[in-house]
């Protein structure tokens, strides 16, 4: 597929943001631990990933889907890391993740680029009574977001967006138009898709997750196609030690 200049943008060790752990290390995760939990966790100034592969890192540091992750080899969905990073600043999440950019892009030797290629997309919308929703302006924001239920403090309608699209495997386009942060508990009933399989499942908690927002949030979700951007990933190595 032809892809205009317009729409490539390099994102190599070079034009990643210049913004840096003071402190960071990545280890290989031992075989006694492969089977344990997974994921990232951030608290102030400092992040921590246990049993990640470099496709979840990517995820999380450039807050898209993980169908919206391209290319690259095998081991980036199969090889497991322990990651930490630590400014020196008191940043939160947000200002965390361009520094996991920059440790991908030097210690994984990270090159990926920006396409925009047409798909299905599902765009965030209010609800024709208007949304239920609580402003929340406070210094903090955070969330918790489990198997059946997603527990926001403080959290933008562009967060709420790009949560719902790791959960639903879906890009989710805001265009509720509601500026400010807001705090929510959002509940559904997964039962449907957890006794389906893969693709009927993920069909499934689409649907209930769906009805869930407009019913306690006021807000739509409707499936679109759309120009979608997507990472592709140009180069990667295993990391160097530490």
């Amino acid at each position: 597929m032809a892809v205009s200049a317009a729409l490539l943008v390099a994102i190599g060790t070079a034009q990643t943001s210049t913004a840096q752990f003071e402190a960071a290390s990545i280890h290989p995760t031992e075989a006694k631990d492969l089977d344990g939990p997974s994921g990232c966790r951030t608290t102030t100034g400092l992040m921590r990933c246990t049993n990640v592969t470099l496709k979840r890192c990517v995820v999380g540091a450039y807050g898209v889907g993980p169908e919206r992750v391209l290319g690259g080899p095998d081991w980036i969905n199969t090889d497991r890391f322990q990651i930490m990073g630590r400014s020196d600043q008191p940043v939160g999440d947000k200002g965390l993740m361009p520094m996991f950019q920059t440790l991908l892009a030097e210690r994984f030797k990270l090159v990926l680029h920006r396409e925009s290629r047409r798909g299905e997309a599902m765009v965030l919308q209010i609800a024709k009574n208007g949304p239920k929703l609580q402003p929340d302006e406070g210094a903090d924001s955070s969330w918790k977001n489990m198997h059946d239920q997603l527990d926001a403090t403080g959290i933008t309608m562009g967060a709420l967006a790009e949560i719902l699209s790791r959960n639903l495997k879906l890009p989710v386009v805001d265009r509720t138009g509601l500026t400010g942060r807001f705090s929510f508990t959002l509940q559904w009933n997964p039962e449907n898709a957890d006794a389906l399989e893969r693709d009927e499942a993920t069909a499934a908690l689409r649907a209930e997750v769906s009805a869930a927002i407009a019913k306690q949030l006021g807000l739509t979700l409707t499936v679109q196609k759309m120009p979608v951007e997507v990472l592709v990933i140009d180069h990667v190595e295993k990391p160097s030690e530490n």
